[in-house]
């Protein structure tokens, strides 16, 4: 394959919409998906996949153009991301984390000498960065709560102690973003940055999931590790408001959708594949031949219609970032729908592990537990259209109620 970087750029385009590479991607397409299975079934990382993105370029194709990637959209992402799940998309969930880190412009607050070296290993080593911060005690921090990872300002540095589980990616990470607090009277609370051959960092492979088997998510123990004191890179007091980025956000909820509508896609070709190929024998015809089945895919077709519309409009700016949740809400749950339909159209042969059905029903299920899940999506979505209808009462006399949407304040 020929590095992105060395594709043809027609006059006022990218390089990432010309049609090379979307031949590229769908060659990346079949290279992944034909140790896809393997990884599932031994829980392997795919080393691999990221040598190749590497020797294509694409591990930097969030990196800003003015430091020297790709500084890719979010269409242009999306479609990444989209090409990669449909052929390994455990791969395609390290990379997401990898493309949000570089797309969300918080490296513009680092020391400009972290933020260079981060995007130079990156472009020139092929460096993976994902943010730690589930921790065994407090579950996921979007929950609330303060870590239990504690960051105790020494003289010579930072020494950072705790534990994080659903590491995902870690056996190829090179950085580490820590999510910690300081030891002060009044705690600093956020992100520490940490290289992963820091001394004192232990590896546990405790990664033994149902689905999404191959992201290495394990457990990881920081025992006094040192890092220099300019390494707490995004920290805030305690008692301040989170800052939330609304536009990352959006990105957030695009790109993990579009993970689980791939996944949900190969289930469908997978029946489509199947229901022509099988012939019973009292029918001496395909089944795809029967006026059910063809109604059946037809609604499996209809739902991946309108994820498809969905993240179309939202990775082209046409939906506004306080609904990012709401894509993520929808097209997930959609995609569950569509794999859970191909599997009671298949019966049996479905729930086979010779068959690709089964690996990607439990892939498709994980939506469910990323951030934010569905109770916290629609009760701030319920809240938030209360608070709309009571201020359109208050300031009309008619009680006129408004529409309303999820502010990033309400998502958090």
């Amino acid at each position: 394959m020929t590095s992105v970087l060395r594709l043809p750029i027609a006059e006022h385009s990218h390089q990432l919409d010309s049609p090379e590479f979307a031949a590229l991607l769908d060659t990346l397409t079949a290279e992944f998906s034909a140790t896809a299975e393997q990884h599932d079934r031994d829980g392997s990382f795919p080393h691999r996949n990221f040598e190749r993105l590497h020797e294509l370029g694409l591990l930097g194709l969030t990196v800003p153009r003015a430091l020297g990637g790709l500084g890719a959209n979010l269409a242009q992402t999306t479609r990444v991301i989209a090409a990669v799940a449909r052929g390994e998309p455990s791969t395609a969930l390290v990379l997401t984390m990898q493309y949000l880190h570089h797309a969300s412009g918080r490296g513009a607050r680092w020391p400009q000498h972290l933020l260079h070296r981060v995007t130079d290993e990156t472009l020139r080593d092929g460096a993976l960065i994902n943010a730690l911060r589930v921790e065994p005690e407090l579950g996921t921090p979007a929950r609330g709560g303060l870590p239990g990872t504690i960051a105790r300002r020494t003289p010579e540095g930072w020494r950072i102690s705790g534990r994080k589980i659903y590491s995902t990616g870690i056996p190829r990470l090179t950085w580490l973003a820590v999510w910690a607090r300081s030891d002060d009277a009044e705690p600093l609370v956020g992100s520490w940055l940490v290289r992963h051959d820091t001394p004192g960092i232990t590896i546990n492979e405790t990664w033994d999931h149902l689905g999404m088997r191959a992201t290495g998510s394990h457990e990881v123990v920081f025992d006094d590790v040192l890092v220099p004191l300019d390494n707490a890179v995004d920290v805030s007091p305690a008692s301040a408001a989170p800052e939330l980025d609304a536009s990352l956000l959006l990105w957030m909820s695009v790109l993990l959708a579009a993970i689980y509508d791939a996944v949900a896609r190969n289930a469908r070709d997978w029946l489509a594949s199947w229901l022509e190929d099988r012939v019973p024998a009292n029918l001496g015809a395909p089944l795809s031949s029967l006026p059910r089945f063809q109604e059946s895919l037809g609604q499996l077709d209809a739902w991946l219609f309108s994820s498809r519309v969905i993240l179309d409009a939202a990775a082209n700016g046409a939906v506004p970032p306080s609904d990012a949740f709401r894509i993520k809400y929808l097209v997930t749950n959609t995609a569950i729908q569509v794999v859970e339909k191909a599997i009671e159209l298949s019966g049996n042969p479905g729930l086979s592990r010779a068959n690709p059905l089964e690996r990607h029903y439990r892939d498709v299920l994980c939506s469910r537990i990323h951030t934010p899940q569905n109770d916290t999506i629609l009760i701030n979505s319920g809240r938030a259209a209360f608070a709309a209808r009571a201020a359109a009462k208050k300031a009309s006399p008619a009680g006129v109620a408004g529409i309303s949407t999820i502010t990033a304040k309400d998502a958090s």
